[in-house]
C-alpha cells in the first residue's frame, strides 16, 4: 500500500523536489498575506483581546490538520511515523516560548509573519526580520554558555497521547472540544473588549465546528492501526523480500559492515538475557522483541546512513523484530543470517567448537553451543578480525532512501 507523505526526492529528483517546496512556501505566505497576517496592526490586537483572528485561524488550522492526519492514518493513507514531530525539550521550550511571546507582543510579528511582511516591503516587517537574524547570530555566539540547559529535559517525540496515556481518538476529541470552547471565548472577548458585532460573523462556522467534532468522534471509533495491522499493509512487498531472503545478511557482510566507518551500524540482540550474557557480538545491544515498537521511535530519527541488524540464536525471534521495525517505518533493517549459531559456526575457534560441541538444548531456536562461563563479548570471536577470514557472500545491504520525519519549523 502506497502511503503519504510521498518521497518527493525519489519521485521527482533532488533539485526538482525543491520546486514543490517553493510552491508550498509561496502559497503559505500568500494565504498569510491575504488574511492580513503581514500587518502588525492585525496581529498585535490579539494580545489586547480586541481581535483574536490569529488565535482562531491558527488553532482552526491545527485542529483541522490534526483530525485529517489521524483520520488518514487510521485507514492507512498516511504514515504518521514519517511526519515530523518536534522533539520536546521541556524547560528550554517554555523559556523559548516566553521569549518569542514577548517579542511577538513588542514587535507585532512572529518569525513567519515577519517574513511575509518583509516580502511586501513593510518597514516594520523588514526591521523585525533584521532583529530575528541578529537574534540568531547572538544565539549562535552565546549558546555555549548555557548549552547544558539548552539540551536539558529532553523527552524525545513526546505527544499528548504519551503524556495523558489516552488513545489518539480521545485526545483528538478533547483537543477539538477545547479549541471550540476557546473560539467561543475569543468571540465573547472580541464582543466585550473590541466591540465586535457577532451577528455579522459567518454562520458556516457552526457547520465547520460540527464537522470537526464528527471527525474526532469517528476517530474514537476507528482508532489507530497497531503494528500487526501496519505489517499487513506491507505484506505484499516486505513479505516477498523476507521470503526471497533479501534481508538476511551473511555474517561476513555484518563483519565487514562493523568495520565500515561510512555506516552507522546498530546491532540489536533479541535473545534471552541469559543467552546474551553467555555470548554476544561486540557492541550488540540487548533488546527484547516487545521493546521494538518503542525502539522504532528512536530509530526513525537516526542518521540517514544508519543500518540496523537484528539477531537471535537462529532467525525466528529476529524475524519478528524485523517485521515490527519495518511495520513502524524503520528503513535499512536486516537480519543476521542463521543468527548467533551461524556466527559462531563461522568465526569461533574450531578447537573450541569441537570441545564445546552442540548443546542440543530443546526449545525455540536454542543456543547450540555450551558455554561454561558468561563472558559476553569477551570471547575473541565476538569481534573477529576480517583479514583472518576469506568469506564469499552476496552483499545485500543497500542504503534505502530514508523516508524519516523531515524537519519542521515555526510558521
Amino acid at each position: 500500500m502506497t502511503t503519504f507523505p510521498l518521497p518527493l526526492a525519489e519521485l521527482l529528483g533532488h533539485w526538482e523536489s525543491y520546486i514543490v517546496y517553493v510552491v508550498i512556501g509561496f502559497l503559505f505566505g500568500y494565504i498569510l498575506e491575504i488574511s492580513g497576517f503581514g500587518n502588525a496592526m492585525k496581529l498585535a490586537p490579539q494580545f489586547y483581546f480586541k481581535d483574536l483572528t490569529v488565535l482562531k485561524v491558527m488553532f482552526g488550522a491545527i485542529v483541522t490538520a490534526m483530525v485529517l492526519i489521524f483520520l488518514t492514518t487510521s485507514v492507512g493513507l498516511l504514515d504518521y511515523n514519517l511526519i515530523w514531530v518536534n522533539p520536546t525539550y521541556l524547560w528550554p521550550g517554555i523559556v523559548g516560548g516566553l521569549v518569542m511571546g514577548v517579542g511577538f507582543i513588542l514587535g507585532g510579528f512572529c518569525p513567519g509573519t515577519s517574513l511575509v511582511s518583509a516580502a511586501t516591503l513593510k518597514i516594520d516587517g523588514i526591521f523585525f526580520v533584521g532583529g530575528v537574524l541578529f537574534g540568531i547570530l547572538m544565539f549562535g555566539e552565546t549558546v555555549g554558555l548555557y548549552e547544558n540547559f539548552w539540551h536539558s529535559s529532553y523527552l524525545g517525540r513526546y505527544t499528548l497521547m504519551d503524556w495523558l496515556g489516552l488513545s489518539t481518538g480521545v485526545v483528538v476529541l478533547l483537543v477539538v472540544l477545547m479549541a471550540l470552547f476557546m473560539f467561543w471565548g475569543a468571540e465573547q472577548l472580541e464582543r466585550v473588549v473590541g466591540g465586535r458585532e457577532l451577528t455579522r460573523e459567518p454562520r458556516w462556522r457552526y457547520g465547520a465546528a460540527g464537522a470537526l467534532v464528527l471527525g474526532a468522534g469517528l476517530l474514537v471509533v476507528l482508532g489507530q492501526p497497531d503494528t500487526a495491522t501496519r505489517w499487513s499493509w506491507l505484506l505484499d512487498t516486505e513479505g516477498a523480500r523476507l521470503a526471497n531472503r533479501e534481508v538476511q545478511i551473511h555474517p561476513g557482510e555484518l563483519l565487514d559492515t562493523i568495520h565500515n566507518d561510512d555506516i552507522n551500524l546498530l546491532m540489536f540482540d533479541v535473545r534471552s538475557e541469559q543467552d546474551y550474557n553467555l555470548f554476544h557480538i561486540q557492541d550488540a545491544q540487548h533488546k527484547t522483541v516487545a521493546e521494538m515498537p518503542l525502539l522504532a521511535k528512536a530509530l526513525q530519527l537516526a542518521p540517514a546512513n544508519t543500518v540496523v541488524v537484528v539477531m537471535s540464536n537462529d532467525e525466528t525471534a529476529a524475524t519478528e523484530a524485523w517485521k515490527i521495525l519495518r511495520a513502524e517505518s524503520v528503513n535499512n533493517v536486516y537480519i543476521l543470517e542463521g543468527g548467533i549459531n551461524n556466527w559462531l559456526a563461522i568465526f569461533a575457534n574450531p578447537e573450541w567448537q569441537a570441545a564445546q560441541g552442540a548443546a542440543g538444548v530443546a526449545g525455540d531456536e536454542p543456543l547450540r553451543y555450551a558455554f561454561t562461563a558468561a563472558l559476553g563479548s569477551q570471547y575473541p570471536w565476538a569481534s573477529p578480525v576480517p583479514e583472518n577470514f576469506e568469506l564469499v557472500y552476496t552483499p545485500k545491504i543497500k542504503l534505502e532512501l530514508k523516508r524519516s520525519p523531515g524537519g519542521g519549523g515555526c510558521g
